[in-house]
Protein backbone atom coordinates (compact mmCIF):
# COMPACT_ATOMS: atom_id res chain seq x y z
CA UNK A 1 0.00 0.00 0.00
CA UNK A 2 1.08 3.17 -0.82
CA UNK A 3 1.64 6.51 0.90
CA UNK A 4 -0.69 7.92 -1.42
CA UNK A 5 -3.35 5.19 -1.57
CA UNK A 6 -3.41 5.13 2.45
CA UNK A 7 -6.40 7.77 3.27
CA UNK A 8 -9.02 7.10 6.33
CA UNK A 9 -9.91 9.31 8.94
CA UNK A 10 -7.32 11.66 10.99
CA UNK A 11 -7.74 10.09 14.19
CA UNK A 12 -8.52 6.57 12.73
CA UNK A 13 -6.28 3.52 13.28
CA UNK A 14 -6.39 1.22 10.22
CA UNK A 15 -6.10 -2.38 10.15
CA UNK A 16 -2.47 -1.57 8.66
CA UNK A 17 -1.55 0.79 11.36
CA UNK A 18 -3.16 -1.51 14.49
CA UNK A 19 -0.02 -3.49 13.19
CA UNK A 20 2.69 -2.00 12.83
CA UNK A 21 1.87 -0.28 15.78
CA UNK A 22 1.42 -3.03 17.94
CA UNK A 23 4.73 -5.20 16.34
CA UNK A 24 6.32 -1.55 17.71
CA UNK A 25 4.61 -1.52 21.40
CA UNK A 26 5.96 -5.10 21.60
CA UNK A 27 9.64 -4.72 19.80
CA UNK A 28 10.28 -0.99 21.02
CA UNK A 29 10.97 0.13 17.41
CA UNK A 30 9.93 -0.35 14.03
CA UNK A 31 11.77 0.20 10.83
CA UNK A 32 11.10 3.75 9.01
CA UNK A 33 10.61 1.26 5.88
CA UNK A 34 7.77 -1.09 7.89
CA UNK A 35 5.98 2.50 9.21
CA UNK A 36 5.66 3.33 5.16
CA UNK A 37 3.14 1.05 5.08
CA UNK A 38 0.85 2.96 7.46
CA UNK A 39 2.03 6.90 7.34
CA UNK A 40 -1.34 7.22 9.57
CA UNK A 41 0.95 6.45 12.55
CA UNK A 42 3.61 9.59 12.27
CA UNK A 43 0.55 11.56 11.35
CA UNK A 44 -1.70 10.84 14.65
CA UNK A 45 1.66 10.78 16.37
CA UNK A 46 2.06 6.83 17.99
CA UNK A 47 5.27 7.24 16.78
CA UNK A 48 8.52 9.34 16.36
CA UNK A 49 12.09 8.76 15.57
CA UNK A 50 14.68 7.67 17.97
CA UNK A 51 17.30 10.02 19.12
CA UNK A 52 20.00 7.60 18.53
CA UNK A 53 18.95 6.48 15.38
CA UNK A 54 17.01 8.68 12.69
CA UNK A 55 16.14 5.11 10.67
CA UNK A 56 14.13 3.36 13.28
CA UNK A 57 10.47 4.45 15.32
CA UNK A 58 9.71 4.20 18.49
CA UNK A 59 5.80 4.21 20.07
CA UNK A 60 4.51 6.79 21.65
CA UNK A 61 2.77 5.45 24.83
CA UNK A 62 -0.68 4.35 23.95
CA UNK A 63 -2.17 5.70 26.94
CA UNK A 64 -0.87 9.11 25.85
CA UNK A 65 -2.15 8.52 22.54
CA UNK A 66 -5.57 8.00 23.84
CA UNK A 67 -5.86 10.96 26.02
CA UNK A 68 -4.50 13.45 23.36
CA UNK A 69 -6.77 12.29 21.31
CA UNK A 70 -9.95 12.52 23.68
CA UNK A 71 -9.15 15.92 23.68
CA UNK A 72 -8.50 16.66 20.49
CA UNK A 73 -12.33 15.30 20.08
CA UNK A 74 -13.88 17.24 23.21
CA UNK A 75 -11.95 20.42 20.95
CA UNK A 76 -14.40 19.01 17.68
CA UNK A 77 -17.22 18.86 20.43
CA UNK A 78 -16.98 22.47 21.78
CA UNK A 79 -16.09 24.11 18.19
CA UNK A 80 -19.65 22.83 16.98
CA UNK A 81 -21.43 23.28 19.80
CA UNK A 82 -20.16 26.78 19.48
CA UNK A 83 -20.69 26.97 15.40
CA UNK A 84 -24.42 25.70 16.56
CA UNK A 85 -25.09 28.78 18.92
CA UNK A 86 -23.39 31.20 16.19
CA UNK A 87 -26.39 28.98 13.36
CA UNK A 88 -29.09 30.25 16.02
CA UNK A 89 -28.09 33.47 16.87
CA UNK A 90 -28.11 34.49 13.21
CA UNK A 91 -31.33 32.18 12.03
CA UNK A 92 -33.50 33.45 15.52
CA UNK A 93 -34.11 37.25 14.41
CA UNK A 94 -35.12 35.46 11.03
CA UNK A 95 -37.37 33.02 12.46
CA UNK A 96 -39.67 35.59 13.99
CA UNK A 97 -39.68 37.62 10.78
CA UNK A 98 -40.77 34.55 8.71
CA UNK A 99 -43.39 33.44 11.92
CA UNK A 100 -45.18 36.06 10.63
CA UNK A 101 -45.60 34.99 6.95
CA UNK A 102 -46.24 31.22 8.10
CA UNK A 103 -49.59 29.12 7.44
CA UNK A 104 -50.82 26.73 9.93
CA UNK A 105 -48.83 23.95 9.13
CA UNK A 106 -44.89 24.15 9.68
CA UNK A 107 -44.23 21.75 6.41
CA UNK A 108 -44.63 23.62 3.01
CA UNK A 109 -47.67 21.79 1.04
CA UNK A 110 -45.25 21.61 -1.83
CA UNK A 111 -41.03 21.28 -1.64
CA UNK A 112 -38.70 20.82 -4.26
CA UNK A 113 -35.50 17.78 -3.77
CA UNK A 114 -32.50 18.89 -5.47
CA UNK A 115 -30.11 15.16 -6.50
CA UNK A 116 -31.03 12.38 -6.59
CA UNK A 117 -29.45 11.98 -3.43
CA UNK A 118 -31.31 14.30 -1.23
CA UNK A 119 -34.30 12.71 -3.05
CA UNK A 120 -33.48 9.44 -1.73
CA UNK A 121 -32.82 10.69 1.82
CA UNK A 122 -36.63 12.56 2.01
CA UNK A 123 -38.10 9.31 0.55
CA UNK A 124 -36.18 7.57 3.44
CA UNK A 125 -36.88 9.47 6.29
CA UNK A 126 -40.29 9.52 5.15
CA UNK A 127 -40.61 5.50 5.16
CA UNK A 128 -39.03 5.87 8.79
CA UNK A 129 -41.67 7.40 9.57
CA UNK A 130 -44.48 5.55 8.20
CA UNK A 131 -46.74 3.28 9.83
CA UNK A 132 -49.26 2.19 7.36
CA UNK A 133 -48.83 2.17 3.62
CA UNK A 134 -46.85 2.49 0.59
CA UNK A 135 -48.03 3.16 -2.99
CA UNK A 136 -45.38 2.64 -5.32
CA UNK A 137 -45.31 3.48 -9.77
CA UNK A 138 -41.83 2.40 -10.82
CA UNK A 139 -41.54 2.49 -14.63
CA UNK A 140 -38.70 1.01 -16.20
CA UNK A 141 -35.70 2.88 -15.87
CA UNK A 142 -32.22 1.37 -17.70
CA UNK A 143 -30.09 4.05 -16.36
CA UNK A 144 -31.38 3.40 -12.85
CA UNK A 145 -27.90 1.52 -10.82
CA UNK A 146 -28.44 -2.15 -9.78
CA UNK A 147 -25.54 -2.14 -7.79
CA UNK A 148 -26.10 -5.17 -5.41
CA UNK A 149 -25.37 -3.14 -2.38
CA UNK A 150 -27.73 -0.54 -3.11
CA UNK A 151 -30.37 -3.11 -3.96
CA UNK A 152 -29.94 -4.90 -0.96
CA UNK A 153 -30.04 -1.83 0.83
CA UNK A 154 -33.48 -0.35 -0.11
CA UNK A 155 -34.21 -4.66 0.82
CA UNK A 156 -33.60 -3.35 3.94
CA UNK A 157 -35.82 -0.14 4.46
CA UNK A 158 -38.42 -1.84 2.38
CA UNK A 159 -39.02 -5.20 5.15
CA UNK A 160 -38.41 -2.49 7.95
CA UNK A 161 -41.53 -0.60 6.90
CA UNK A 162 -44.10 -4.35 6.24
CA UNK A 163 -42.08 -5.44 9.87
CA UNK A 164 -43.75 -2.26 11.19
CA UNK A 165 -47.31 -3.65 10.21
CA UNK A 166 -47.90 -1.43 7.26
CA UNK A 167 -48.56 -2.55 3.71
CA UNK A 168 -47.35 -2.08 0.71
CA UNK A 169 -48.25 -1.66 -3.31
CA UNK A 170 -46.37 -1.50 -6.04
CA UNK A 171 -47.05 -0.86 -10.09
CA UNK A 172 -44.76 -2.13 -13.17
CA UNK A 173 -44.77 -2.15 -16.65
CA UNK A 174 -44.45 -5.95 -17.44
CA UNK A 175 -41.17 -6.12 -18.39
CA UNK A 176 -40.22 -5.85 -14.50
CA UNK A 177 -41.38 -9.57 -14.44
CA UNK A 178 -38.53 -10.36 -16.32
CA UNK A 179 -36.09 -8.76 -14.04
CA UNK A 180 -33.64 -11.19 -12.09
CA UNK A 181 -33.69 -8.23 -9.03
CA UNK A 182 -37.19 -8.16 -8.87
CA UNK A 183 -38.23 -11.09 -9.07
CA UNK A 184 -35.84 -11.96 -5.85
CA UNK A 185 -37.19 -8.97 -4.58
CA UNK A 186 -40.35 -9.91 -4.51
CA UNK A 187 -39.76 -13.30 -2.86
CA UNK A 188 -37.52 -12.22 -0.19
CA UNK A 189 -39.91 -9.28 1.11
CA UNK A 190 -42.47 -11.08 3.71
CA UNK A 191 -45.61 -9.07 5.09
CA UNK A 192 -48.22 -7.40 3.15
CA UNK A 193 -46.45 -6.45 -0.33
CA UNK A 194 -48.05 -6.73 -3.65
CA UNK A 195 -46.89 -5.93 -6.98
CA UNK A 196 -48.77 -5.81 -10.18
CA UNK A 197 -47.61 -4.88 -13.55
CA UNK A 198 -49.74 -3.27 -16.83
CA UNK A 199 -48.25 -2.13 -20.12
CA UNK A 200 -47.97 1.19 -19.44
CA UNK A 201 -47.67 3.05 -16.13
CA UNK A 202 -47.30 6.61 -15.55
CA UNK A 203 -44.04 8.35 -14.53
CA UNK A 204 -42.51 8.10 -11.29
CA UNK A 205 -45.22 7.89 -8.12
CA UNK A 206 -44.38 7.13 -4.19
CA UNK A 207 -46.93 7.84 -1.90
CA UNK A 208 -46.26 6.88 1.69
CA UNK A 209 -49.21 6.35 4.45
CA UNK A 210 -51.39 9.14 2.17
CA UNK A 211 -49.63 12.13 3.78
CA UNK A 212 -46.66 13.28 1.56
CA UNK A 213 -46.05 11.84 -2.26
CA UNK A 214 -42.74 12.35 -4.16
CA UNK A 215 -42.69 12.88 -8.13
CA UNK A 216 -40.21 13.91 -10.47
CA UNK A 217 -39.66 17.47 -11.15
CA UNK A 218 -37.54 17.69 -14.26
CA UNK A 219 -37.09 15.13 -17.43
CA UNK A 220 -33.73 13.89 -15.98
CA UNK A 221 -35.01 13.48 -12.54
CA UNK A 222 -32.19 15.59 -10.98
CA UNK A 223 -34.95 17.29 -9.24
CA UNK A 224 -37.95 15.53 -7.23
CA UNK A 225 -41.24 17.43 -5.95
CA UNK A 226 -42.13 16.62 -2.03
CA UNK A 227 -46.41 17.01 -2.31
CA UNK A 228 -48.35 17.19 1.33
CA UNK A 229 -51.00 18.87 -0.24
CA UNK A 230 -54.34 17.12 0.65
CA UNK A 231 -55.80 17.55 -2.86
CA UNK A 232 -53.08 16.52 -4.50
CA UNK A 233 -52.36 13.84 -2.32
CA UNK A 234 -55.71 12.26 -3.20
CA UNK A 235 -55.64 12.89 -6.53
CA UNK A 236 -52.25 10.99 -6.71
CA UNK A 237 -54.02 8.00 -4.53
CA UNK A 238 -56.93 8.31 -6.65
CA UNK A 239 -55.10 7.67 -9.73
CA UNK A 240 -53.07 5.06 -8.04
CA UNK A 241 -56.34 2.88 -7.63
CA UNK A 242 -57.64 2.94 -10.92
CA UNK A 243 -54.33 2.06 -12.02
CA UNK A 244 -54.09 -1.10 -9.54
CA UNK A 245 -57.69 -2.49 -10.61
CA UNK A 246 -56.32 -2.39 -13.87
CA UNK A 247 -53.51 -4.03 -13.04
CA UNK A 248 -52.37 -7.85 -13.65
CA UNK A 249 -50.47 -10.09 -10.62
CA UNK A 250 -47.49 -10.23 -11.38
CA UNK A 251 -46.84 -14.11 -12.07
CA UNK A 252 -44.99 -15.34 -14.71
CA UNK A 253 -47.08 -16.41 -16.80
CA UNK A 254 -49.46 -13.54 -16.70
CA UNK A 255 -48.49 -11.84 -19.79
CA UNK A 256 -47.08 -13.74 -22.35
CA UNK A 257 -50.06 -16.21 -23.47
CA UNK A 258 -51.12 -15.43 -27.55
CA UNK A 259 -54.16 -14.63 -28.27
CA UNK A 260 -56.29 -16.67 -30.63
CA UNK A 261 -55.48 -14.44 -33.56
CA UNK A 262 -51.31 -15.04 -32.49
CA UNK A 263 -50.83 -11.53 -31.06
CA UNK A 264 -49.68 -11.92 -27.70
CA UNK A 265 -50.66 -8.85 -25.19
CA UNK A 266 -47.39 -7.14 -25.85
CA UNK A 267 -47.53 -7.59 -29.30
CA UNK A 268 -51.16 -6.23 -28.52
CA UNK A 269 -49.55 -3.28 -26.61
CA UNK A 270 -47.13 -2.57 -29.09
CA UNK A 271 -49.43 -2.23 -32.11
CA UNK A 272 -51.71 0.15 -30.20
CA UNK A 273 -48.71 2.73 -29.52
CA UNK A 274 -47.60 2.00 -33.60
CA UNK A 275 -51.31 3.00 -35.09
CA UNK A 276 -50.34 5.86 -32.79
CA UNK A 277 -47.55 6.97 -34.70
CA UNK A 278 -44.96 6.27 -31.63
CA UNK A 279 -41.53 5.57 -33.02
CA UNK A 280 -39.47 2.46 -31.53
CA UNK A 281 -37.56 4.59 -28.65
CA UNK A 282 -41.46 5.95 -27.80
CA UNK A 283 -42.30 2.90 -28.16
CA UNK A 284 -39.57 0.95 -25.74
CA UNK A 285 -40.01 3.57 -23.32
CA UNK A 286 -43.39 3.79 -22.50
CA UNK A 287 -43.31 -0.44 -22.35
CA UNK A 288 -40.46 -0.41 -19.84
CA UNK A 289 -37.83 -1.96 -22.81
CA UNK A 290 -34.75 -1.28 -24.74
CA UNK A 291 -34.88 -0.35 -28.12
CA UNK A 292 -33.97 -3.74 -29.65
CA UNK A 293 -36.38 -5.80 -27.87
CA UNK A 294 -38.71 -3.57 -29.01
CA UNK A 295 -38.24 -4.03 -32.53
CA UNK A 296 -37.73 -7.76 -32.29
CA UNK A 297 -41.65 -7.30 -31.28
CA UNK A 298 -42.57 -5.10 -34.02
CA UNK A 299 -40.89 -7.82 -36.33
CA UNK A 300 -42.82 -10.67 -35.19
CA UNK A 301 -45.69 -8.79 -35.20
CA UNK A 302 -45.06 -7.69 -38.92
CA UNK A 303 -44.45 -11.50 -39.85
CA UNK A 304 -47.77 -12.36 -37.83
CA UNK A 305 -49.89 -9.80 -40.17
CA UNK A 306 -47.76 -9.95 -43.22
CA UNK A 307 -46.73 -7.19 -43.34
CA UNK A 308 -43.63 -5.93 -45.89
CA UNK A 309 -43.30 -1.97 -44.66
CA UNK A 310 -43.64 -0.42 -41.77
CA UNK A 311 -46.72 1.90 -43.39
CA UNK A 312 -48.34 -1.21 -44.32
CA UNK A 313 -48.14 -2.43 -40.89
CA UNK A 314 -50.09 0.38 -38.99
CA UNK A 315 -52.81 -0.43 -41.65
CA UNK A 316 -52.87 -4.06 -41.49
CA UNK A 317 -52.93 -3.30 -37.85
CA UNK A 318 -56.22 -1.11 -37.86
CA UNK A 319 -58.04 -3.60 -40.33
CA UNK A 320 -57.37 -6.65 -38.70
CA UNK A 321 -59.70 -5.66 -35.88
CA UNK A 322 -56.90 -7.41 -33.00
CA UNK A 323 -57.16 -3.92 -31.15
CA UNK A 324 -60.78 -4.11 -30.81
CA UNK A 325 -60.32 -7.79 -29.01
CA UNK A 326 -57.22 -7.43 -27.55
CA UNK A 327 -58.81 -5.86 -24.15
CA UNK A 328 -60.89 -9.49 -24.34
CA UNK A 329 -57.97 -11.55 -24.12
CA UNK A 330 -56.14 -9.67 -21.06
Amino acid sequence: MTAGSHHHHGDELCEPGLAVYTRALRDGHVSTATAAEAPCLIDIGLLHPAIENLDRLEPVAPAVVLQRLLRLSEDRIAHERRRGQRMADVFEPLIRLGSGHATHEDTPALRILSGKRRTGQAIEEAMAEGRRELLAIQPHDSHVSRRPDILEGAMERDQAFLDRGARMRALYQHTARHAPYQRARYERLTGDVEARTLDEVTDRLIIVDRTVAFIPASADRTLALEVRHPALIAYFVNTFDRLWRLATPMHPQAVEQATLNGITPRQHAIAALLVEGHTDADIAERLGMNVRTARVHIAKLAATLGSESRAQLGYLISESGILKTGDAVR
